[in-house]
């Protein structure tokens, strides 16, 4: 047989999955990818300030554990994490008004596999999934591999309609609506406590789960503490709570948990060994101990205080940078600020001319289902000192004119 009647017997391979040719990577880790250069003042990561960690203390906790137990942390674990840390975890969400136990917590590999955890264990190809508008991206992606039918529901700036939310309910039975109420990505708003309860009300009375992802929750700079929705009535036995340490301990750990009614957090410890069977030993055995040993609280407090004066530094100067028009929220914790420019404006179109000028953002576009509003921008506010934002505001000016 001849080299080309050799290469022409070879058939092609079979096709990528229907799910992996339609849904789309992520717009901020491309927009990162080319915003790397150190001259740019970049607001679009959502990365927390690298200064800021407790590197000092994490490593201890590291040290220590290798110290005492090395051998237990470079073993196999269970699925559903290690005793130490799911306690440590229970005592904090029992202390924050929500009263748990160590077995109602599944530690995960960050907080996003919990979300694709809850995608594997509830949802069928052609479920309807309910989300907030706009919505945080990596959950849209989550929802779209799993084959669901996203729905946004309306809003205002105090988060989800109950009405509509009601309405949406009633037409499509969906599976679950998912929502990060404090502090929301992209947004940066919180849902104030008597719209929870509506929420919290309407997932009672017509059947339905609540996703509640709370990864900046204890990032509060100002106002008090909203309690959690899985707390309100009506809510205990429908709530998946998701958590991590990523945004305040370090997102390299890879840290994250659920808090979930005994049957569906079963079907998620399953789904789990098949994904990756536990998450790594070593990291849950350091964030125990450094929980043990070190004031998380405080860290968290300090982390809290500089993002407040980062985000007053962007408050401050984003009136001058934006086209006159335009409107933006005033977050009271989290690490982002939204941004909507006159209609006419096309934030996408105008993101090279801003790279250009040596500072970048998120288009607001990709956080929508469907047509997105080409007026919206995200700006992360926490990885630039206050001179830094300053600068970075008026590069943005000039790239936006």
């Amino acid at each position: 047989m001849t080299a080309a009647s050799a290469s022409a017997s070879v058939a092609a391979v079979p096709a990528l999955a229907a799910r992996a040719r339609v849904v789309g990577g992520s717009a901020v880790r491309d927009i990162l990818a080319v915003t790397a250069r150190p001259e740019v003042i970049n607001f679009a990561g959502g990365l927390p300030a690298p200064e800021l960690f407790d590197a000092e203390g994490v490593a201890a906790a590291f040290r220590d554990v290798f110290a005492d137990t090395p051998a237990r942390a470079l073993q196999y674990a269970t699925t559903e994490g290690e005793p130490a840390l799911r306690e440590a975890l229970a005592i904090r969400h029992t202390a924050r008004g929500l009263p748990t136990d160590a077995d109602d917590l599944l530690v995960t590999t960050g907080s996003q596999q919990a979300l694709s955890l809850l995608a594997t264990a509830l949802i069928e190809p052609g479920d309807v999934v309910l989300v907030e508008t706009p919505c945080y991206l990596a959950a849209l992606q989550v929802f779209g591999l799993a084959g669901a039918q996203v729905v946004a529901v309306a809003g205002d700036a105090d988060g989800i309609d109950p009405g509509a939310l009601e309405e949406l309910v009633a037409r499509h039975r969906p599976k679950l609506l998912y929502t990060v109420p404090t502090f929301r990505n992209p947004t940066g708003q919180t849902m104030p406590a008597d719209r929870r309860a509506a929420v919290a009300e309407v997932a009672a009375r017509l059947g339905l789960w609540i996703v509640e992802d709370d990864p900046y929750g204890e990032l509060r700079f100002e106002g008090e503490r909203v309690p959690w929705i899985a707390s309100f009535p009506g809510a205990e036995d429908r709530t998946v709570l998701l958590g991590s340490f990523s945004k305040v301990m370090a997102p390299g750990l890879r840290l994250g948990w659920l808090r979930a009614p005994e049957l569906l957090r079963r079907a998620c410890a399953v789904a789990k060994q098949a994904a990756d069977l536990h998450t790594p030993t070593v990291n849950q055995l350091a964030a125990a101990r450094y929980l043990a040993d070190q004031d998380l609280d405080a860290h968290v407090r300090r982390v809290a205080g500089v993002y407040g004066e980062r985000r007053d530094a962007m408050l401050a100067g984003i009136g001058g940078a934006l086209p006159e028009g335009s409107s933006w929220t005033r977050p009271e914790g989290g690490m982002f600020l939204w941004a909507r420019l006159p209609e006419a404006y096309d934030t996408g179109a105008l993101l090279r001319g801003a790279v250009e000028q040596g500072v970048a953002y998120v288009p607001g576009a990709p956080f929508f289902v469907g047509e997105g509003d080409r007026a919206t921008l995200r700006l992360c506010f926490v990885t630039q000192t206050p001179e830094e934002i300053g600068e970075g505001l008026r590069r943005l000016g000039a790239g936006l004119r």
